[in-house]
């Protein structure tokens, strides 16, 4: 992979990792609409290789390819974010379930069901379920929420940084405790599900068959499980805010 200067040879190592780029993508294509073209991701995803091929600077092993993984992924993520392709009244909609989420919990101490919540929204299940199904895909970004300033991500910050600051490292750790809690949290089904994806990485249609569910109401559950995760880290309901504040000043 050198020239015979001894310089990386840039032709090569791109070639070596395009296998990666189109894995990455095929992996996030199984939670996008059908508007989403695979080689737009692939694109992307290459300016993402590009990119951290010309950061990275400890070799090109099983390092580069932990670091390479997470740029080509937000290089991607960075194309679907430009062209805003979820309609804004889907977004809001999205808005309320979270906000249903969190209100309920507070209420009740437990995750509320699909039923409570549509309920809550004044819609019928059949509406909800279909709902979460329009906003596949949506929730892709959900975990760069947790990134610090800017485009970076924990592992550009941290990964080659010799002089990482200790307590930006915990606050990130404490975050990310935060997110393994909020998981345990999940009903039993959306925790399954969520462990198929992200640490066994099956495909949707693997997980359906696994859970003796289609395809579909797997999507549903991963929209579901994301919502509910969000609520966790975008503040307390207006009420609930309201009664510590009284409880408070009592």
């Amino acid at each position: 992979m050198y020239t015979a200067a001894g310089q990386p040879d840039r032709d090569q190592l791109v070639q070596r990792f395009v296998p990666l780029v189109k894995r990455i993508a095929y992996h996030l294509m199984a939670r996008l609409p059908a508007n989403v073209q695979f080689e737009d991701l692939v694109q992307n995803g290459m300016l993402g290789l590009l990119d951290a091929l010309d950061r990275f600077e400890e070799g090109f092993g099983a390092q580069f390819e932990t670091y390479a993984t997470q740029r080509v992924r937000g290089a991607m993520l960075d194309g679907l974010r430009e062209n805003d392709w979820l309609p804004r009244n889907l977004r809001r909609e999205l808005r309320r379930i979270e906000g249903a989420i969190s209100a309920l919990e507070h209420t009740h101490g437990r995750a509320p069901s699909e039923r409570e919540l549509a309920d809550t929204l004044g819609m019928s299940l059949a509406d909800y379920q279909k709902t979460l199904q329009d906003a596949r895909g949506h929730q892709l970004v959900y975990f760069d929420d947790f990134a610090g300033e800017g485009d970076e991500d924990f592992l550009e910050r941290h990964f080659t940084d010799n002089n990482a600051d200790p307590s930006n490292i915990l606050e990130e750790k404490n975050v990310k405790a935060l997110l393994v809690k909020a998981i345990e949290r999940l009903p039993e089904r959306e925790k399954l599900m969520m462990a198929l994806y992200y640490e066994q990485e099956l495909n949707l249609r693997e997980i359906g068959e696994v859970m003796g569910v289609t395809e579909s109401r797997v999507c549903q559950l991963h929209t579901q499980a994301i919502a509910r995760l969000r609520s966790q880290f975008t503040g307390e309901p207006p009420a609930a805010k309201q009664r510590r504040k009284e409880k408070s000043v009592g």
